[in-house]
């Protein structure tokens, strides 16, 4: 599964007509600790780069956003616990929101893993 970026940070993984979303490795990085995570509704439809959700760290509130346009069908309900799996796994378990493509053309508009990785060498830490 290819999985692809925003300049904000958010990646998205598609599979059959529908995208799993999360925070970059480089965002939870920057974000520090988080400590709590307000998951959007199920059925909630955002269009692309509308906000998605809040998490809040141990140095501030960050908004998230929807890399691409449609409607909320699942989220991580394991990060009402455990906030922090966000910072640990990142780009895998620390999953956020599984929402249906409302459009799939939009992921043309996306960096790919290769253009997201030396983009954010020119962000200098």
């Amino acid at each position: 599964m290819e999985k692809f970026y925003t300049k904000n940070h958010e990646w998205i993984k598609i599979k059959a007509g529908a995208g799993v979303i999360g925070i970059s490795s480089y965002a939870a990085q920057q974000l520090g600790d988080i400590t709590f995570i307000e998951l959007p509704q199920t059925g909630y439809v955002a269009g692309k780069d509308d906000f998605l959700c809040e998490a809040e760290s141990v140095k501030a509130a960050s908004d998230i956003y929807s890399p691409v346009s449609g409607e909320v069908i699942d989220v991580n309900k394991r990060l009402q616990d455990s906030p922090q799996l966000i910072n640990t796994s990142p780009e895998d378990e620390g999953w956020i929101a599984t929402v249906k493509l409302k459009d799939p053309e939009e992921i043309k508009n996306l960096l790919s893993e290769k253009e997201y990785k030396e983009y954010i060498k020119t962000l200098g830490q």
